[in-house]
């Protein structure tokens, strides 16, 4: 008996200890460690959504809204609670391969807790089919983000750049500023280059979810939440009427324009031709079109601005000119004799494309002899070239407010540059390479051989020869207005440079620019406004001569400087130059003055429709 009884009160005692810890464990939770477990379960039912801020809006000069935002509707996938079975329904219903979906699925699966972007732009309508399917799809919900939109005819499409969802490559870079997968990013131009600017700042929305990991409720009627913050709008130097009107002149040609403000380097217009409509980024982006663009033979990815270098031929001989004027080689009476080319020894012949007789650096601009500056580059060592050209912006990076991969910076050679290819007179004597010869620098003179510039280059050297020989930045962004507060910011860029130039010598120089366009190529001068420019036709492997033309107007007091190049168009004169002439009338009388005259010459040397399309209504 007493024996049982020891045995129960033990009995009882153990059950009074575990008892006893099973409280104190109880009490722990629930008072010691209560906030952290609170913590936990808040977090099991409570869905933190990632707000993204609308991004900046962008300006033309005037005001014009080129660039806003509209709503667009992303889908998400919570893989904790997928099925993977329901992907083939699921991409029925928003009609995506299956392949992308799983793709999409098993990259986010690699944080099955975590919320991610499963397909983003889908339609209003496929959103709808998703929704009505939404007690078959557990896991699968969806945000209203932005996307961009386009309101006027303006292309821009270089300049602009575009948006995508972010890559994995730059994500690794960008994380520690805050982004995560499915953020917007900006792809190439100012998109790119604006991106910590128009971004904005991402807000918060915390939302109660079910066992099915699906919205259904405001956690704390949005209390929590934080608002996202707008990008800063871009005002930007491009004037939208004048970029319409650069696009329409070049339809089914290839190459590109720009023009600028001589006084700031403001960019007025950059369109390069063909490109591609921006329009392509905003919804689901086709595989087969993109295929198509990035495979085109055209290159419509390619920045004729920026990346394309190439030789620019006469349009690099007030150049030569200012060059042989500084080494006092000639001054502005000194003459020379062309006889329809030059000889370079050893029986070779440089072609000029006429025999223009005893002539000076004036009257060798204007007709453009070849025979003159091919006689200048003889007399000039090709390393003052190289100085005279590096001051003038050629054979160095030029700065421009976009991505800067997308800039080349050309080539002028010089003594060591031949030397590296050609090998030096040494090694030609002994047989070890071909060297190089005269005849090499001569070729300079007339813009053919080793030398390439770009567009970009060339609207800072013709704006320079135009304000007095200050280099000038361009540049595309005028302004950032934060849309909260109004304030304006300036964006950094390098200063203008004054140039070590006697205006005496360019004074000589300009005088032939403006007698290219008012008496030898009168059609190209724009009627009551004296400008100056030069022409120039440069040859190529593969089709006809590249078209150039650098212009400048009014000649003494320039507002607008324009470089254009048609690839394979011939001389300068029949397509790159009306085109400049026309973009620099259109900009400074906002119209052109056709002449009956001037209108059919016009007709027949540009490659458009109808001069009417393109200034409609307007008389003679």
């Amino acid at each position: 008996m007493d024996e049982g009884r020891s045995r129960l009160r033990i009995f009882v005692a153990l059950i009074a200890v575990v008892l006893g810890i099973l409280f104190l464990r109880l009490g722990k939770l629930q008072i010691i460690e209560r906030s952290d477990h609170t913590g936990k379960s808040t977090a099991n039912a409570v869905r933190e959504r990632r707000v993204q801020p609308p991004r900046g809006r962008f300006y033309d000069r005037n005001g014009v809204l080129l660039v806003e935002n509209e709503p667009s509707f992303t889908l998400y996938v919570t893989p904790r609670y997928f099925d993977p079975t329901t992907i083939p329904l699921l991409s029925s219903l928003v009609m995506v391969p299956d392949s992308v979906i799983q793709q999409r699925f098993d990259l986010a699966n690699k944080a099955p807790f975590q919320r991610s972007p499963l397909q983003p732009h889908i339609t209003f309508e496929a959103l709808s089919r998703v929704l009505e399917q939404r007690h078959n799809l557990p896991g699968v919900d969806y945000d209203i983000s932005q996307k961009r939109r386009y309101l006027t005819d303006v292309r821009l499409t270089h300049a602009l750049g575009y948006v995508r969802e972010i890559s994995e490559t730059a994500l690794e870079k960008h994380r520690e500023e805050g982004y995560i997968r499915g953020d917007p990013f900006g792809q190439g131009g100012l998109e790119l280059q604006y991106e910590q600017d128009v971004r904005g700042t991402p807000g918060s929305e915390f939302k109660m979810i079910n066992i099915k990991g699906q919205v259904v409720a405001d956690y704390l009627e949005g209390q929590e939440n934080r608002a996202a913050q707008s990008g800063m709008d871009l005002t930007l130097t491009i004037d939208a009427d004048l970029q319409a009107f650069a696009e329409s002149l070049f339809v089914n040609k290839r190459g590109g324009v720009i023009a600028i403000d001589p006084s700031n380097g403001e960019v007025l217009a950059m369109h390069s031709a063909p490109d591609f409509d921006l329009e392509m980024f905003t919804e689901r982006l086709d595989p087969a079109e993109w295929d198509s663009i990035r495979t085109h033979p055209d290159r419509p990815l390619f920045n004729r601005v920026t990346q394309s270098v190439l030789a620019p031929g006469s349009t690099f001989k007030p150049l030569v000119a200012m060059l042989a004027l500084e080494q006092g080689v000639i001054n502005r009476n000194s003459r020379y004799f062309c006889g329809g080319g030059h000889p370079i020894g050893r029986g070779n012949f440089f072609n000029c494309l006429a025999e223009h007789g005893s002539i000076n650096v004036i009257e060798a601009l204007e007709v453009s002899c070849n025979t003159f500056f091919f006689e200048m580059m003889n007399r000039i060592d090709v390393n003052s070239l190289n100085e005279i050209a590096s001051r003038f912006g050629f054979g160095r990076e030029p700065w421009l407010d976009i991505d800067s991969s997308s800039i080349e910076r050309g080539l002028i050679p010089d003594s060591s540059y031949y030397n590296r290819i050609y090998g030096t007179v040494a090694e030609r004597n002994r047989g070890l390479k071909v060297g190089w010869t005269q005849g090499n620098v001569m070729n300079l003179g007339v813009g053919q051989g080793e030398v390439n510039v770009s567009l970009l280059q060339l609207s800072r050297y013709i704006a320079a020869m135009a304000n007095g020989g200050r280099l000038v930045t361009p540049h595309l962004v005028r302004g950032l207005i934060d849309p909260q507060t109004g304030e304006e910011r300036i964006p950094a860029a390098p200063p203008s440079t004054q140039l070590e130039v006697n205006p005496v010598y360019l004074d000589i120089v300009k005088e032939g620019m403006k007698k290219v366009v008012h008496d030898h190529s009168w059609w190209l001068d724009i009627p009551g406004i004296p400008s100056m420019g030069k022409t120039g036709s440069a040859q190529n492997n593969r089709d006809e001569d590249n078209s150039w033309f650098i212009f400048a107007a009014p000649a003494d007091n320039p507002k607008i400087a324009v470089a254009v190049l048609a690839e394979n168009a011939g001389f300068g004169s029949n397509t790159a130059g009306p085109i400049g002439s026309f973009i620099a009338e259109r900009y400074l009388k906002g119209t052109l003055e056709l002449t009956p005259t001037r209108r059919d010459k016009l007709k027949t040397l540009m490659a458009l429709n109808t001069i009417t399309e393109i200034n409609p209504g307007r008389g003679e």
